[in-house]
């Protein structure tokens, strides 16, 4: 650890940001990194606890103490090379990650938790400020082929993991440019597409192959990728929309949220002219359906695109602002939170279901609600019952609803039906505990193996799978 009692002298600092409306004129990141300074005073924060829970609770065990003591210590390029030992990308988790370490922060059972995730992007941005990241070419190649299906962030880990251990990497991505949901997904205020691309160019300068605008199943079959390489990985995410199955929901205006940020993006990269913007919120009163991160940013965005209201409805009731009895430390904390894009000027309605929608001319004009009340918790499942309020019936006018309810699972048809793998009850692709799927030289990671998820999740898998291709491919070359 740094200082002795740096966590009872220092109070924990939160990034300095733009405020809401200077920050919705533009599409840019609106955070200011802190000051050598006051970043030391936060990395002397983290304590001496013994056993550091806040590693148990990164997804990808980062070892939080040594780099936040090598801050304090001001020993950056030591604290880069950590960093890097356990993540692949601090830059994205760094910006987009919820941080379930700092809700494992020994720190945090009784004081703000270390303020671990603006170190971590810290350091990264003051390693390639220095000209620290390099292009590392392995030294040698083995001669084996691997694809990787999907550009994501489970996909760019187990690329850059494979690569490392010299086996030629090809990813295959459908859309234009690489990233998947890092590029087409998240918004520009959360993460510019320039830090992706600066991150995808090193990973060329190392000899990975990106194939963009292939459809892998569909552009490529599966026999001809079986063919040509010696190991699959698939990382296609779970991009099949949770719909919301009420009447109306075919009326004009009706949105999944990812046809909505996916179009904003593309035009923010020049792909799509802004005449092109189908799907805008521009003066309409907007209706957000989905109350997580999603949703979150489906809010900034149509704030950014100048509507005249928005409204965000979640099913479940209005969480607690502080930890409840039965959710303790160091689990994560299942209180009220509010994002950036809430802060901007949203209006937030708990314990809401929507029963229908209708409009005239085959277009969106109102949504009808009720209120519902949750019963006490069963003890066996967890859940709490869910009822209608008798009289709680509403209406709302509305321009556009967007649907942000979440993925049920990879899109089936394609690559999957064609490589004939199995998949899980919950319709995800099913793999053994070495992450190979039923058909051999076949491997899954990410939301398509898991289900949805945190983006370090995703790294953690795309971690994991290497490593399991990795071995793989160790046996086959003693055959």
């Amino acid at each position: 650890m740094g200082e002795i009692r740096g966590f009872v002298k220092y109070n924990r600092q939160e990034l300095e940001k733009q405020k809401a409306p200077e920050r919705t004129k533009h599409w840019g990141e609106f955070t200011v990194l802190p000051s050598e300074e006051d970043i030391r005073k936060q990395g002397a924060r983290c304590m001496d606890c013994g056993v550091p829970f806040c590693s148990s609770g990164c997804p990808i065990n980062n070892i939080i103490p040594d780099w936040n003591d090598l801050v304090y210590k001001g020993r950056w390029k030591e604290a880069i090379t950590r960093l890097h030992r356990t993540n692949n990308f601090p830059e994205f988790t760094g910006r987009v990650c919820p941080a379930p370490c700092e809700n494992s922060c020994t720190l945090a059972i009784n004081r703000p938790a270390v303020s671990i995730k603006n170190i971590e992007v810290t350091i990264i941005e003051r390693a390639y400020k220095e000209g620290w990241i390099t292009p590392k070419p392995p030294l040698f190649r083995t001669g084996f082929k691997v694809a990787v299906i999907g550009s994501g962030p489970s996909g760019l880990a187990c690329a850059d993991q494979i690569n490392k251990e010299g086996h030629f990497v090809t990813v295959f991505e459908k859309n234009e440019k690489p990233g998947g949901l890092l590029t087409f997904g998240i918004p520009e205020f959360k993460l510019e597409k320039k830090i992706v691309e600066r991150r995808i160019n090193l990973m060329k300068e190392e000899g990975i192959e990106f194939r963009c605008g292939v459809n892998a199943g569909k552009d490529i079959p599966a026999e001809n990728l079986i063919k040509e390489f010696d190991v699959i990985v698939l990382c296609g995410g779970s991009e099949t929309p949770r719909n919301l199955e009420v009447p109306g929901r075919e009326l004009e205006g009706v949105y999944y949220a990812m046809e909505f940020l996916t179009q904003q993006n593309r035009i923010n990269l020049g792909l799509l002219n802004e005449k092109d913007n189908k799907i805008s919120a521009k003066g309409k009163n907007v209706i957000v359906i989905g109350g997580g991160d999603t949703g979150s940013d489906c809010i900034g965005t149509s704030i950014r695109q100048g509507a005249k209201s928005v409204r965000n409805f979640e099913l479940l009731p209005k969480p607690p602002k502080t930890r409840q009895p039965d959710n303790p430390w160091p689990q994560w904390a299942l209180i009220e939170r509010i994002s950036t894009s809430h802060e901007e000027g949203c209006e937030r309605e708990f314990a809401v279901l929507t029963k229908k929608l209708t409009g005239s001319s085959g277009k969106v004009e109102k949504l009808h609600g009720i209120r519902l009340e949750f019963g006490a918790k069963d003890p066996l499942t967890g859940r709490s019952p869910m009822n209608e309020i008798p009289g709680s019936e509403f209406k709302l006018e509305t321009d556009m609803v967007i649907l942000a309810m979440g993925f049920t699972g990879p899109v089936k048809t394609g690559l999957i039906e064609q490589l004939g793998v199995e998949l899980d009850n919950r319709g995800n692709v099913k793999t053994g505990a070495d992450y190979m799927t039923s058909r051999s030289g076949v491997f899954a990671a990410g939301d398509m193996r898991r289900g949805q998820s945190l983006v370090v999740w995703a790294i953690n898998e795309g971690r994991n799978a290497a490593a399991s291709v990795n071995n793989y491919l160790a046996q086959k070359e003693k055959q």
